[in-house]
């Protein structure tokens, strides 16, 4: 048997691609010697054993909370967090982690109470489910385009029209899998922006998207010559990614309506006025 499936077998709380990533990383030994291959195949008189280090304690770390109530909990989250981990062997602190101490939906995941996701580099306004029927009614929202979002974002240059709809549809670029563009045979992909602000090298403007695919607002302000400032992906590298999640509308359970707010941050207006 390989050594990756006969600790599936074993210790089946833990996947067999988890164990292959902890094998991987040096935490599981074969008569006493590290191994480091998932494909080695085991003798009947090989002795498997593992020393998994514990899961890091993020009891002490906190999250700003702007709204929570029996169903949702709503978040302004920090630049440079984690929406949710990507797998095993993550240790540094998930908007996931800080969902989990309130929710029961998807508690046995790496995505406990996450219903949609903002990149590490963005911030603003996330909302979780505390409870699987809230997680659908959330869901169906976000699917259905219910959910309304808006962005604000600083931008280099300036645009042609002060308002304007971008429809462009985007898709994977083949020769860089992470990145996506502005494909015609991608998937449909609609932004609405608005000029807030403009001093002729950087403008400030709000984003709508009214579809939501991967990278959406990054690769269409790119791709109309005003790239997200500080986005070392599809502009220039800064400081931080000047893009924000400021407001959120969507229905909660109990059928009401809401707006959940996060305050622009303070060095978008600084930034853009410099």
């Amino acid at each position: 048997m390989r050594l990756d499936a006969y600790l599936a077998q074993y210790w089946p709380e833990t996947s067999r691609s988890t164990w292959a990533k902890y094998i991987k990383a040096g935490y599981v030994m074969v008569n006493g010697e590290v191994e480091t291959s998932s494909k080695r195949l085991l003798d009947e008189d090989d002795e498997v054993t593992h020393q998994v280090p514990d899961a890091p304690n993020h009891d002490e770390q906190t999250l700003p909370i702007i709204y929570q109530d029996k169903n949702v909990i709503v978040i302004n989250k920090p630049v440079g967090v984690l929406s949710h981990s990507k797998g095993a062997m993550n240790d540094e602190f998930t908007v996931a982690d800080f969902f989990k101490r309130f929710t029961t939906y998807n508690v046995d995941t790496n995505r406990p109470g996450i219903i949609h996701r903002l990149d590490r580099d963005t911030s603003g306004v996330m909302i979780g489910a505390l409870n699987d029927e809230t997680a659908k009614l959330l869901q169906h929202q976000f699917s259905d385009r219910k959910a309304h979002k808006t962005y604000v974002a600083v931008v280099d240059g300036t645009l042609k029209q002060p308002e304007a709809l971008i429809d462009l549809p985007i898709g994977r670029n083949p020769k860089a899998p992470s990145k996506f563009r502005v494909d015609p045979n991608g998937k449909s992909a609609k932004t609405v922006y608005r000029v807030l602000a403009n001093n002729g090298k950087r403008s400030l403007v709000e984003l709508n998207p009214q579809t939501g695919r991967t990278h959406q607002l990054r690769v269409h302000m790119a791709h109309v010559g005003t790239p997200i400032y500080g986005d070392k992906v599809y502009g220039k590298e800064s400081d931080r990614l000047y893009l924000h999640a400021a407001k959120l509308e969507i229905t909660i359970p109990e059928g009401e309506r809401m707006l959940f707010v996060a305050d622009v941050p303070p060095e978008f207006a600084a930034m853009e006025k410099a």
